[in-house]
């Protein structure tokens, strides 16, 4: 697929107290689990990181903030000023189950539009979300004028935006699954439960 997926890591953890993209379920780093499924549907994969040395064992593209202590949005401005790809798909590092078949089928819906960004529960879902390469001129405009929130950068783009009835008719993945990121200690717990169950 004519597209690069941008894997955010470049978080504290503060509340998981551990780099959460190295904690391991069953033999592979959430990280390494996330990369494999990945690549499967993507021509380029792209790390943000700040931490090199910790991921240099993935093989992929690594890239640091150019604006460092900015957030998320720091992020996806490093990530997508590394793509040589118009369509990008953004997630965060901690989405153990993100899905290369999800990823791949919000690629193709983007059409015209600047984003597109998945509501899951009311909640929107902006660290597993599509963004045009040209949306990179705008992210820098709001981290220049501090205005941090992604709310605050899809308030100045074209975005559409897909519940999940909407996400339903394009597949049967388990949503819930899917969309859930290991924050803290007992969410970790939670993911090795699913995979023992699997």
């Amino acid at each position: 697929m004519k597209a690069a997926a941008i894997i955010l890591s470049g978080g504290k953890s503060s509340r998981m107290g551990t780099n959460k993209a190295l904690l391991k379920l069953n033999e592979k780093t959430t990280i390494e689990r996330m990369v494999d499924t990945l690549k499967v549907y993507f021509d380029d994969i792209i790390l943000v990181t700040n931490d090199v040395d910790a991921y240099q064992f993935l093989g992929v593209t690594m890239v640091s903030d150019h604006y460092q202590g900015k957030g998320p949005l720091a992020g996806f401005h490093a990530g997508l000023n590394a793509s040589t790809y118009d369509l990008n798909f953004i997630v965060a590092c901690d989405m153990p189950f993100v899905s290369g078949e999800l990823a791949a089928t919000l690629i193709e819906k983007i059409d015209h539009y600047d984003a597109l960004v998945p509501v899951i529960n009311g909640k929107m879902q902006t660290l597993c979300a599509v963004f045009q390469k040209t949306t990179v001129n705008k992210i820098e405009e709001c981290i220049e004028n501090g205005r941090l929130p992604i709310k605050n950068l899809l308030d100045h783009l074209n975005v559409l935006y897909l519940t999940e009835k909407d996400l339903q008719d394009y597949s049967n993945i388990d949503i819930e699954r899917v969309f859930f990121n290991m924050n803290h200690p007992h969410e970790y717990e939670d993911a090795k439960k699913w995979l023992e169950v699997d």
